[in-house]
């Protein structure tokens, strides 16, 4: 074999293993949707909690997820976080300590993150892909609490804002909390992009901003009294 039929060779044989590699890959993903959406559909209906991994226990931010969490679990409904510390293991905690259904949906990462103690045994899922695991909150979550965070806080806050808007996804309720960390961002939101006619004024009711446990709970209470819990697509 002379040395470009050698060279063909290879590239063949890579094209064949990548080829090979995505199709597992595949199979992979789909597994991780399986389990997810039936683990997901048998909990009880539920909000979605997220903010910072990296908020400590001494925090006020801490102290207000499982003040919140705490005003859910008394409205009847279930608490689901990213499964990791900070922000999701109080409400998790606050959940718990309520007497209340805690479900963790965490992640796999190189340096962080394990899950917290205050997840329930059977309410623990661990995936491997950032965007399956969206899916799950997206898909089940009744109503979103977003508490301080970073970038991946951010990420889910447009993304759900995203999804609402442009009607992928039944409309629910998306509550804000922390109004000195939110603020800014909704000043610029109303400055920028709503005067600059890059968003709708309605667009401004998708989400509510509120530092008070009870009023939080009571924003996500009232949004569903009356309808039947479903899936949001």
């Amino acid at each position: 074999m002379d040395v470009e039929s050698a060279k063909e060779f290879i590239r063949l044989e890579t094209e064949l293993h990548n080829s090979q590699a995505d199709l597992w890959r595949v199979f992979r993903i789909m597994a991780e949707f399986v389990e997810g959406f039936e683990k997901m559909a048998s909990i009880k209906p539920s909000v979605a909690v997220f903010g910072s991994a990296r908020t400590n226990p001494e925090d006020k931010y801490y102290k207000l997820t499982c003040d919140v969490s705490k005003e859910l679990v008394k409205k009847g409904y279930g608490i689901i976080t990213g499964g990791g510390p900070g922000i999701m293991e109080a409400a998790n905690k606050g959940a718990k300590e309520a007497g209340g259904s805690s479900t963790g949906v965490n992640i796999e990462l190189p340096l962080e993150q394990g899950s917290n103690k205050y997840i329930d045994n059977d309410k623990l899922l661990t995936f491997r892909y950032f965007f399956v695991r969206k899916v799950m909150f997206f898909k089940y979550a009744q109503g979103y609490i977003l508490m301080p965070g970073g970038f991946g806080t951010a990420d889910e806050y447009f993304e759900v804002l995203t999804l609402i808007q442009t009607n992928k996804t039944s409309k629910f309720p998306v509550v804000l909390m922390g109004s000195d960390f939110w603020e800014g961002l909704i000043d610029w939101i109303k400055s920028v992009q709503l005067k600059g006619k890059y968003i709708s004024p309605e667009d401004l009711d998708i989400f509510n901003l509120t530092d008070d446990p009870a009023q939080a709970a009571k924003i996500i209470c009232d949004f569903h009294k009356g309808k039947k819990f479903t899936p949001n697509f």
